[in-house]
């Protein structure tokens, strides 16, 4: 793994960590555009048409209530208390996310906020070679603390094989309104509705480079959650961090994908020769060893600071998905952190915690969007309206400002509003 001391190899490889997702295949985009387009006009003969083709079966759209209950007792029973417990602390944390309609009266009116969720939602759960059944809880379980009525889920089937793990998570969480396609298709299909899908109001979930198009490209027809990148952790260590805890915790980010970016940020030269020892050491072991080593080659690197506080700064500019802080007082550094999906602090505290059983979403922004983005929560799955109500006195308090900013931007039906309501009591 690169070590990098260098300012202008730092900058060098901060631009490729920028640029690791750029640059879609005209192709695959052509072939979106087309697959939505065909899904908009003919609906499910579209939806079933490219089923058979990429997922290799012909099965009915929808899962019945009893295939999912039949394929989620396949589960074992230590998976399925794990996600018991899971989904317990997940909805824990998500309670605590609501939030109240709240209004004031002040002179002669009545203003405020009204909280309402979204009535229905898409789901997209990816499938094919892995399952993530941890994608459910995440995406639907604050969809139900917000209130969402109807929730429908999509998940692929390749060959017809309905991954019971899935179906345990979709089962515990008591949905009913699951169909057996991915890709494109399926966002089409909850975007635009089909005779068998009804349209949705806003879809969630990671998927593939497909599925983050089409959810791209369908973006003002319905709403969406964010367009998820490769995953990437970055870790702030100093001289008491303990290198196989930090090369564990990089390899869990590099097993991912081979865009999947692990820094590690440090003022110790020494503890970064040995997490580069480690993390060899470690590799050898796992079963996505070659997709882990490829992360590593390409986007996986080791930049030495002159000191903590420059590390923060960098750190920050990087605005990384997931960032550990494992320093001697890890706490001392966060409030120079301003930019981060989530922040780990501690070396008891490793990224997969959060991704399963810790509570907080897993689904976070990635390539640099934490800037401006949220991890996905509750305040997702509501809408906020306005609320205004006047008497004829706070009405007269505001009409001359109403009359003289109107007339300023030459609206003169807006200024009238006013002049015909005041002179009615004249």
């Amino acid at each position: 793994m690169r070590v990098l001391k260098k300012r202008a190899e730092i900058h060098a490889f901060l631009r490729l960590l920028r640029k690791r997702a750029a640059g879609v295949d005209p192709r695959i985009e052509k072939a979106v555009r087309a697959i939505l387009a065909d899904v908009k006009k003919k609906g499910d003969i579209s939806v079933e048409k490219y089923t058979r083709r990429f997922d290799g079966h012909g099965l009915p759209l929808k899962l019945k209530a009893s295939e999912i209950k039949k394929h989620a007792a396949k589960a074992e029973k230590n998976i399925i208390k794990a996600l018991e417990f899971s989904a317990s602390r997940i909805r824990d944390f998500h309670e605590k996310q609501k939030e109240k309609s709240w209004s004031y009266e002040v002179n002669g009116a009545v203003l405020g906020q009204i909280i309402r969720p979204l009535a229905r939602v898409g789901v997209y759960v990816p499938g094919g070679k892995a399952s993530y059944p941890s994608t459910v809880l995440m995406n639907v379980i604050p969809a139900q603390v917000a209130g969402v009525k109807e929730i429908a889920l999509c998940v692929p089937t390749p060959g017809g094989e309905t991954n019971p793990y899935v179906m345990a998570a979709i089962e515990l969480l008591g949905v009913r309104e699951v169909y057996r396609i991915g890709g494109a298709q399926a966002v089409g299909a909850m975007a635009y509705g089909t005779k068998i899908i009804n349209k949705v109001d806003k879809i969630v979930g990671p998927g593939n480079i497909f599925v983050a198009l089409a959810k791209k490209m369908v973006y003002g027809e319905v709403d969406i959650d964010m367009i998820a990148g490769p995953s990437e952790i970055l870790i702030i260590a100093d001289s008491t961090a303990n290198p196989v805890f930090v090369a564990a915790d990089m390899l869990s980010q590099a097993e991912h994908d081979e865009l999947a970016s692990s820094v590690l940020v440090t003022d110790s030269e020494k503890l970064a020769n040995e997490v580069d020892i480690e993390v060899e050491k470690q590799i050898i072991a796992l079963a996505r060893k070659g997709i882990a080593k490829k992360s590593l080659r390409r986007f996986g690197a080791v930049i030495l600071t002159k000191d903590i506080g420059t590390a923060s700064v960098l750190a920050d500019s990087i605005a990384p998905e997931h960032l550990e802080i494992m320093t001697e007082h890890p706490e001392r550094i966060l409030d120079s952190i301003h930019n981060a999906g989530a922040i780990f602090l501690g070396l008891w505290t490793p990224e997969p915690l959060g991704d399963y059983a810790a509570g907080p979403n897993h689904t976070l922004p990635t390539g640099g969007t934490a800037r401006f983005s949220s991890p996905l929560g509750v305040y997702d799955f509501i809408k906020r309206t306005s609320l205004l109500q006047f008497d004829r006195k706070g009405f007269m308090a505001l009409s001359d400002t109403v009359e003289a900013i109107a007339g300023v931007e030459g609206l003169e039906a807006h200024a009238n509003t006013v002049r015909i309501r005041r002179a009615a009591f004249q």
